[in-house]
């Protein structure tokens, strides 16, 4: 198969995942699949694809030179220069800085995106027993150093319940703990949680500020995927800590952890740009911080992803 060709399979199965987006500069997923003389919605391949840059040969970020290369862009212009570290946020903030672009947001009152899942309910539900009954953060962080409602306590290290701020304006969620957190006890602190201290940082938040945690309280043996059952003993000791929270503000960081809040299958790349609401809290789907180490080419929506929180915060009556 000729590069041509494989490059437009792997647009297609890119839009098949349902990312509306697919990085590169300034087209999108369909202006490139127009390029690529594609029509309609084809069915994916069953085999797994080698990245763009692997198929044509070429560095990263230079993705004009691919498809002139693939012979489907007669002129491409000059390609950027590749990035050299994964910096947050992507791109300069120009002409006012990092604060001032903040301030600016803050005073934006009308925030338009649109209206995404609702989630909301009139019963306490998905809290069983006792776990319904604890009344600090403390007293959960208790409960699942001793929880043996799955069986991922017995090949775990450490659980890893959760930690920051107690009263926390934006509460950040992730999937599950990996070797590291595994290792501490404590959420995102490998290079996944580096940075996402830089993405804080970028909208002028600390990790003290606000509070960190993941649907699942023990690592899943060597990273694996959650099982439904997991999920389901896991799931009430978060919905009582965002009951015990308050947050303003909610940032589900990658599908699964977007998927559990929102009860949905809906593709991450649908999640995206929307504001959903959380029983009564606005809640953000992005990209896991994991996810822009294997591809730094979504750290730009992932910064427009945290802007969006960081302006409904800023938008948010005073407490």
């Amino acid at each position: 198969m000729d590069a041509r060709a494989l490059l437009r399979r792997y647009i297609e199965q890119r839009r098949e995942l349902g990312e509306s987006e697919l990085v590169l500069d300034a087209l999108n997923v369909e202006d490139v699949m127009r390029l690529l003389g594609a029509t309609g919605n084809a069915t994916p391949s069953t085999q797994p694809l080698r990245s763009v840059r692997q198929v044509v040969g070429e560095q990263p970020g230079d993705w004009r030179t691919a498809l002139q290369d693939a012979g489907v862009m007669a002129d491409a212009p000059p390609a950027p220069a590749p990035n050299k570290r994964l910096a947050f946020p992507p791109e300069p903030i120009s002409p006012t800085t990092a604060a001032e672009a903040t301030h600016e947001m803050a005073a934006r009152k009308e925030i338009v995106a649109p209206r995404g899942i609702v989630i909301a309910s009139d019963e306490a539900e998905l809290i069983p027993g006792t776990i319904g009954t604890l009344e600090s953060l403390e007293a959960i962080a208790s409960q699942v150093r001793n929880c043996t409602r799955c069986s991922l306590y017995a090949t775990a290290t450490n659980p890893v319940p959760g930690e920051g701020d107690p009263s926390a304006d934006l509460v950040c969620v992730g999937e599950a703990p990996g070797a590291k957190e595994d290792e501490t006890g404590r959420p995102f602190i490998g290079q996944a949680g580096q940075l996402l201290t830089k993405i804080l940082a970028a909208i002028e938040l600390t990790r003290e500020q606000v509070f960190i945690c993941n649907v699942l309280k023990h690592r899943p043996p060597g990273n694996r995927n959650p099982l439904p059952e997991e999920v389901v003993a896991c799931s009430p000791y978060l919905i009582r800590q965002l009951e015990l929270i308050k947050p303003k503000v909610i940032i589900a960081f990658g599908t699964f952890a977007a998927q559990t809040l929102l009860n949905t299958k809906t593709s991450l790349g649908e999640l995206r740009g929307k504001i959903h609401q959380y029983h009564g809290v606005p809640l953000i789907v992005t990209y896991h911080p994991a996810a822009l180490l294997r591809n730094p080419a979504w750290k730009r929506p992932t910064w427009e992803d945290v802007k969006l929180a960081r302006r409904i915060l800023d938008s948010s009556p005073r407490s």
